[in-house]
């Protein structure tokens, strides 16, 4: 099987030290919630996302990941004048699940900024229901420009269960990366992310698209930096918006450096909790020995790809 990405050697190949990952420092249990989700229907949304917060809790996961949006839907029309401030209603939802279940709970929200724009938010919330974790995407494609405002920071929480980045969706596309590498750059062992995935409404399992597009990226990330990348898609049929008629497809997936720890039903009735028992990385460089781990892996800087 060909390698999912090349590089440069800086020394012959004779003299490189060989490449070992370090022993991991424990696990965690991750609950990927992959959620139906209806455009402009926030109520019937947040009633499915607290169910799955409690099944996840069930189920002993330390963490559950859900989709991007879940609230609105992505891109869906009505988010322009229904979207609510974080804290707020669809919020407080959600963080008191996590407090009632005493577990950590991600997830994607629209949210309305008292400057009065939108933003296409992630929230993450520890077990005492409390946010410590709210972020805006930043690689926002050409048609979710006009639903939300760009993102302007980057945020790495120490936790328990360790050291937390999150993103949202498209900000792991293969253009977006320099967010990972900075997330991963900041400490990050896990790079969590609710995600919107989408596909034409032909597309079936057989024809699956996402190796290249989310396989490719999180493993180069993975590999690079030995960090955990995980992330949750919605399933569904888009209603409103400019992707209608398309579809959400699920296919969550988890990868760490050794590969897909953990992968959701690619099909867009697999409304399902995940759940992967992951290992936490050992991640021992700080500011530029990370650099400098990354020469040692042949890595340039100096140079286009």
């Amino acid at each position: 099987m060909a390698a999912l990405f090349s590089f440069r050697k800086s020394v012959p190949a004779a003299a490189a030290p060989p490449q070992e990952v370090p022993a991991p420092l424990g696990t965690i249990r991750v609950g990927m919630g992959q959620l139906l989700v209806e455009g402009g229907e926030p109520a019937r949304n947040l009633a499915r996302a607290v169910e799955q917060i409690a099944q996840a809790a069930a189920q002993k996961c330390d963490l559950v990941l859900l989709p991007e949006t879940l609230d609105f839907a992505w891109t869906h029309p009505s988010a322009l004048y229904e979207a609510q401030p974080i804290p707020g209603p669809f919020s407080d939802m959600l963080c008191q699940a996590a407090a009632k279940h005493r577990l950590y709970v991600c997830a994607g929200l629209t949210e309305r900024a008292a400057d009065g724009r939108n933003y296409n938010a992630a929230i993450l919330i520890d077990p005492q229901g409390e946010i410590v974790v709210k972020y805006h995407k930043i690689n926002l494609l050409s048609v979710e420009q006009p639903f939300y405002a760009v993102g302007q920071t980057l945020n790495v929480v120490d936790t328990p269960l360790g050291k937390i980045g999150v993103n949202v969706c498209a900000d792991n596309y293969l253009d977006g990366l320099p967010i990972g590498h900075t997330l991963a750059r900041m400490g990050a062992e896990f790079i969590i992310a609710p995600a919107s995935w989408t596909v034409d409404y032909s597309i079936t399992e057989e024809n699956d698209p996402y190796q290249e597009k989310w396989v490719k990226p999180f493993s180069i990330l993975a590999k690079l930096y030995n960090v955990v990348v995980v992330s949750t898609t919605s399933v569904g049929y888009i209603v409103g918006g400019p992707y209608e008629g398309k579809k959400s497809v699920g296919c969550s997936l988890a990868v760490d450096a050794h590969g897909v720890q953990a992968q959701g039903t690619f099909n867009e009735f697999a409304g399902e909790l995940v759940v992967a028992d992951l290992h936490r990385p050992h991640r021992p460089e700080r500011g530029t020995d990370i650099g400098l781990m990354l020469q040692r892996k042949g890595y340039r800087f100096d140079q286009l790809p």
